[in-house]
Formats: structure tokens, C-alpha cells, sequence
């Protein structure tokens, strides 16, 4: 049997996938590293995620989740980076999925031009809530927010303690390195000299010099408080896709988290910012109509509850409340960058990519000027500066 299905496409419209869909014949091949497993018997379902083949797999013992990248998109190497990080936090008692290993006992399996990782399906009886949900659509309820705030805040505690370093240099990852200097036009020419096919695109390269303009006045703001910005490896991509959940109602807690392979050594305000960006922001609407940014909608009853729920597990401190709203509108720019350099240098196509490098690099920095983004980094800032005014009383009680 092989799945044909369609994947979410940039402007959040179903497509025809990037990627051959898996088959049965294939996942046999795969399966056979794994005799704890038995063969594979169903493709359960297909997930609709563009950037990989992915799907759950049913197996002599029970359903797994299989994922299958293209090797330019995650080696071997690549895909250990993330392990090590997920076995780190399984340790220290997060909720994630747990990797299987093969009968060698590896968790990354490289066939041809192919780099395979095998999931359990899901950990705990908890439901895919949100399977169908395209990045950058928002929460059903407050109650979603609130507690997708303390799994990410859960989730920092145990990240506390891995120290590897940054990820290499890979397209698709949410790394922090050009807004955490206090150089940026310096440290955005190290990033790009370090990805050869962004360096040689004149428009990427226009539209990098835009968006460092647009973005100036929030790295500004930022820069005395990076040295208070604690590293830590961190998802970096939570929306509410990537979490499971207790039920379907609407009080339903967030159970664990998935999808790890945005993640990279970063901190926890940058990962804060990204879940602002991801869930409380509908950047679609933005692609959809961008003659009107200011009719984007943006849900402040949501961002507020996610930075209740966050404080509720982890209190941040004053300097990582202050640095959120400048943070959030600075946030986006090296994934879009990542993004700009997979269409570009994995799937080669001059189509896909100005979406990345201009709807998304400039084009979010460009709404952080308008009404709706400008009353977005006010309501953070209101939000910092009445939390940490409560604090300080808190504290000198």
C-alpha cells in the first residue's frame, strides 16, 4: 500500500507533497533493523507536515511513528542531535516521545538517500488534538493556552543540564545567532557564509539587508539584555500541533510535546517568543491579504493566558520579561532564513523560495511596524512590566 496524500502548503491550502509518501515496501526494508517490532502491516494515517513523509505505522506489536527525511535535509548526524536532546529530557521526566532503537541500537537509520526515525506513537493515552492544524493558527480555548504555557515551562526545567553545543549548520532549524550578537550585520554575514546557497542569491541578500533595517530598533532594545538570557536547547516550535492532549474537551491539558526538529541551544525567552509567534499570531491571513496587515488577527486573551501558564511552572525573570516583546518580533527571522535555504538548496526551487526570504523575513518584520504588531509588543510589554512590578512587591513583602 502506499498513502497519497495531500500536505499543508504555504499559504495554508492543501498541496501535492514535496516528498514521495511512504509505502509498505519501504517500511519493511526499515522495519526488519527493528525485530522487536515485527513487520509492518498498515500505514495508519499520513501526516500532512510538508517537510518530511511521515505517518503512523501499525506493527506486529503495536502502532509506531515513522519519519523519514531526505538526507540534505537531516543526516545521521543531524538527527542525533535531536535524540540526544529527547533522551535528555525523557530522563529528567518531560513528557516527549521516546525514540526506538534498532537491533544495533541506533535511533537514526540511513538508507540511501533517506535518514529514518522510528517514534513511539504516542506517550500515553493522550489525543493528536490538534493533528490537522496548520502552523500559525491559534489555540481552540484560553484553557489550551494556558497549559501549552506550563508544558513549555516544564520543559525548560528539564532541559536545565544538557550541554551540547549549538546544532551544525542544516536548513530547517530555529536557530538564535544573529540577533544574540550585539553585532548583528556581522553575525548575519557569518550565518550566511556558513550557507553558500543563500550567500550567492542576490534577492535573499537584498531582502536580508530590508529585513536588518526593519529589525534594528527590536535588536536594539534587546541587546542589554542578552547578557542576561540564560542558553538552553529548546523546541522552538510550539504550536499547538505539536502537543498532545488529555481529551477533546475544551479544559483539556497539554500531555506532551513532539517534534523536536526545530530544536537548537538558544534560551527560554527565544522559545517563548516562538510560541507567541506560532500560535497567537494568524500570519496566514497576512499571505492571504497583505495590502491590510493591520486585519491580521492577533488573540491577546491567548498570549496572556500562555504567559500565565508559563509563570505558573517557571517564573522568568525580570531582564526575560522585559526582553520578550522584542524578542517576539525578532524571533522568526533565522528560521525564515532556514526556510529560504531548504526550497533553495533542497527541493531547487526559485518558486517556493521568496516566500520564505520575503513573505516571511521581511514581511513578518514589516508587520511588527504595523498597528496590529505594534499592539502585540505592547501588550507584552504591559504584560512584563505589570509582572514584574507585582514581583518586586512580592518581594519586598
Amino acid at each position: 500500500m502506499s498513502a497519497i496524500a495531500k500536505v499543508h502548503g504555504m499559504d495554508g491550502k492543501l498541496v501535492k507533497p514535496d516528498w514521495p509518501s511512504l509505502t509498505l515496501d519501504e517500511l519493511s526494508i526499515l522495519v526488519a533493523r527493528f525485530p522487536a517490532l515485527g513487520e509492518p502491516l498498515q500505514i495508519v494515517t499520513v501526516s500532512p507536515r510538508p517537510l518530511s513523509a511521515a505517518g503512523v505505522v501499525s506493527t506486529r506489536v503495536g502502532n509506531v511513528f515513522v519519519k523519514r527525511h531526505h538526507r540534505t535535509v537531516r543526516d545521521r548526524e543531524g538527527l542525533l542531535e535531536e535524540h540526544a536532546f529527547m533522551a535528555h529530557l525523557l530522563n529528567a521526566g518531560a513528557s516527549v516521545p521516546r525514540v526506538i532503537a534498532s537491533g544495533s541500537g541506533e535511533t537514526a537509520i540511513a538508507i540511501g538517500e533517506w535518514t529514518y526515525e522510528v517514534h513511539e506513537s504516542r506517550p500515553g493515552p493522550y489525543l493528536d488534538l490538534y493533528e490537522d492544524a496548520i502552523s500559525w493558527t491559534p489555540f481552540r480555548t484560553v484553557a489550551h493556552a494556558w497549559s501549552a504555557g506550563q508544558a513549555l515551562a516544564h520543559l525548560h526545567l528539564a532541559a536545565e543540564g544538557f550541554y551540547a553545543p549549538r546544532r551544525k549548520p542544516q536548513p530547517l532549524v530555529a536557530s538564535f545567532t544573529i540577533f544574540a550578537e550585539q553585532d548583528a550585520r556581522a553575525a548575519l554575514d557569518n550565518y550566511l557564509a556558513e550557507r553558500p546557497v543563500l550567500a550567492a542569491n542576490k534577492a535573499v541578500l537584498d531582502c536580508c539587508e530590508q529585513a536588518l533595517q526593519l529589525l534594528e530598533p527590536f535588536h536594539l532594545q534587546l541587546k542589554p539584555l542578552l547578557p542576561a538570557l540564560g542558553s538552553l536547547w529548546t523546541h522552538n516550535d510550539l504550536h499547538c500541533s505539536n502537543l498532545l492532549w488529555s481529551d477533546a474537551g475544551n479544559g483539556a491539558r497539554a500531555t506532551a510535546i513532539f517534534d523536536f526538529g526545530l530544536a537548537d541551544r538558544t534560551n527560554a525567552v527565544h522559545d517563548i517568543a516562538n510560541a507567541i509567534e506560532r500560535n497567537i499570531v494568524e500570519w496566514l491571513q497576512l499571505v492571504a491579504d497583505p495590502a491590510h496587515p493591520d486585519q491580521v488577527a492577533v488573540h491577546l486573551d491567548h498570549l496572556e493566558a500562555l504567559l500565565s501558564g508559563y509563570e505558573s511552572v517557571r517564573a522568568l525573570s525580570d531582564d526575560e520579561a522585559t526582553a520578550l516583546a522584542p524578542m517576539t518580533a525578532l524571533c522568526h527571522a533565522e528560521f525564515a532564513l532556514s526556510e529560504a535555504e531548504y526550497f533553495l538548496g533542497v527541493l531547487h526551487s526559485e518558486e517556493k523560495a521568496p516566500m520564505a526570504y520575503d513573505g516571511w523575513l521581511v514581511g513578518h518584520a514589516q508587520w511588527f511596524h504595523s498597528a496590529a504588531g505594534q499592539g502585540l509588543l505592547e501588550a507584552i510589554e504591559t504584560w512584563a512590566a505589570g509582572r514584574n512590578a507585582r514581583m518586586r512587591k512580592a518581594g519586598a513583602q
